[in-house]
C-alpha cells in the first residue's frame, strides 16, 4: 500500500509537470485582419498550410491560431477573396508590436474574364467536373467546434456548443460524412416556449452537408446561371455565378451562388442567394480544397395557441422560430493511422439529445476562436432572459 501510494504520487508530480511544460510550449497567436481602408476582413482562412493547422477570422477580422514553439520558423499565410495572399514567419508575426495583418485588395480577375469568354453554366459544368481534383477527395478527419443557437422572436433562448471530431472524404463523398464523435459538449438553460419546433431532426453537421450544394448532387441543367460579379482569390480571377432553379421555385432559398476559379475551376466559397448559408473553403499544402468554416440561418412561423399567447402577453398569432448554426474547423489530420473517430451513429440525432458530460476543466482550457457578432448578441441576450450568466449556467445546467 505504501508502494502504490508513492507510485500514486510520483504520477501525480510527473502529470502536472508535463502539463506545465505543454503549456510553456504553447503559442499563443492572436490578431486582426484589415484592409488598407482598416475596413475588417471576415472568415479569412488564417494557418499553416504544411502543418494542416488553421483557423478563420470572424466578422471583426479577429483570429486566435494555437501554436507551438516549433512552430516558429514556419509560414503563417492569410488569404481571402478579393485579396493577395498574405505570409509572414511565425517569429516575425509575434514580434510586432500591434498584431495587425494589412491585406491589398487583389485586382486581377477583371482581365481574366474579358481574356476568357464562357456562358457561366459552362464554368458551373467545369467545377463540378473537377471537384474531385480540386478538393481533398481522400479520407481524413476534421476537428470542429459547433455552435447552435435556438431563437424565438429575435431573441435566443438556447444554447449548444460541441468539439467533434469528424471522418469525411469531402464533397465527392455524398451528402453525409462518415463518422461524427462529440469529444465534449456544453449547454446554456432552456428558456424556449417551443421546445420542440425549434431543433432541427438531424445533427447540425448532417443537416450542413445535406443542404451543401456540392454535396447534394444537384441537377445542373434544371438551374438558369447567371454572371453577378467577379473577385480574385490567391492571385486567381474568380467568376461569382448564380444558379436559379426553374423546376423547384419553392426551393430557392437554397438558389446557389458559386465562387469559380477562372483557371482551375475550384469553388472557393458558396452561398445562397441571401447570403444567410455560407460555405468557406481553403487550400492545404498540395492545393486541394477543404472546408474552413460554415454558417446557416433558418427560420419559419408557428401558431400561437392561446396559453402560449398568455405567457408571451402577445395578441400575435404566430411567433418567429429561428436557428442559427455555425461550424468552426479547427484543425484537420490526413494520415490514416492518426484518424481515429469513434462510429456513434450520430446522424439522426437532435443535438440537444446527445449525452456529453460536461468537463470544465475542459473548457476553462480550451482555446476558443474569437466569438462572431452573433455569437456576442446571441449570449448576450440568454444572459439577459433571467439576469444569470452564461458562465452561471454552463455549471448549474451541465452538472
Amino acid at each position: 500500500m505504501k508502494l502504490l501510494k508513492h507510485f500514486t504520487f510520483f504520477a501525480i508530480i510527473f502529470s502536472l509537470s508535463f502539463s506545465v511544460q505543454s503549456q510553456e510550449n504553447k503559442l499563443k497567436v492572436k490578431g486582426v485582419i484589415l484592409d488598407k481602408t482598416q475596413l475588417s476582413v471576415p472568415y479569412a482562412a488564417v494557418g499553416i498550410l504544411s502543418k494542416y493547422v488553421g483557423t478563420s477570422s470572424n466578422e471583426d477580422g479577429n483570429f486566435y491560431l494555437e501554436l507551438s514553439k516549433n512552430n516558429l520558423l514556419d509560414t503563417l499565410e492569410v488569404s481571402s477573396i478579393g485579396y493577395k495572399t498574405f505570409k509572414i514567419v511565425v517569429k516575425d508575426f509575434l514580434a510586432l508590436k500591434e498584431k495587425i495583418i494589412l491585406l491589398d485588395a487583389d485586382m486581377v480577375s477583371l482581365s481574366k474574364i474579358e481574356i476568357k469568354v464562357m456562358k457561366p453554366s459552362q464554368y458551373v459544368k467545369l467545377a463540378f467536373k473537377n471537384l474531385k481534383k480540386n478538393t481533398l477527395s481522400s479520407v481524413h478527419e476534421l476537428k470542429i467546434l459547433n455552435r447552435f443557437f435556438a431563437v424565438e422572436d429575435d431573441k435566443a433562448k438556447f444554447f449548444i456548443e460541441h468539439y467533434l471530431k469528424v471522418k469525411d472524404v469531402g464533397p465527392k463523398g455524398g451528402s453525409k460524412v462518415r463518422r461524427i464523435e462529440v469529444v465534449e459538449g456544453r449547454k446554456s438553460a432552456d428558456y424556449r416556449i417551443y421546445k420542440n419546433a425549434n431543433i432541427g431532426r438531424i445533427y447540425p453537421v448532417d443537416f450542413m452537408t445535406k443542404i451543401d450544394p456540392l454535396r447534394r448532387n444537384i441537377s445542373i441543367n434544371d438551374y438558369k446561371w447567371t454572371k453577378i460579379g467577379d473577385t480574385s482569390y490567391d492571385g486567381e480571377g474568380i467568376i461569382i455565378v448564380q444558379g436559379v432553379n426553374q423546376v423547384e421555385k419553392r426551393k430557392n432559398y437554397l438558389d446557389p451562388v458559386l465562387y469559380i476559379g477562372l483557371d482551375t475551376y475550384k469553388v472557393y466559397k458558396t452561398r445562397n442567394k441571401a447570403a444567410n448559408v455560407i460555405y468557406i473553403y481553403k487550400k492545404n499544402k498540395d492545393g486541394k480544397l477543404y472546408l474552413s468554416y460554415h454558417q446557416h440561418y433558418t427560420r419559419r412561423f408557428v401558431d400561437l395557441t392561446d396559453v402560449h399567447q398568455k405567457i408571451l402577453k402577445t395578441t400575435n398569432s404566430k411567433i418567429k422560430l429561428s436557428k442559427r448554426n455555425e461550424v468552426i474547423v479547427l484543425g484537420i489530420e490526413t494520415n490514416k493511422k492518426k484518424i481515429d473517430v469513434k462510429r456513434t451513429g450520430l446522424h439522426r440525432t437532435k443535438m440537444e439529445d446527445v449525452p456529453v458530460k460536461y468537463n470544465s476543466f475542459f473548457w476553462e482550457n480550451f482555446n476558443l476562436p474569437p466569438p462572431t457578432e452573433f455569437y456576442k448578441k446571441s449570449i448576450k441576450e440568454l444572459e439577459a432572459n433571467f439576469g444569470v450568466n452564461i458562465q452561471t449556467q454552463f455549471e448549474l445546467v451541465n452538472n
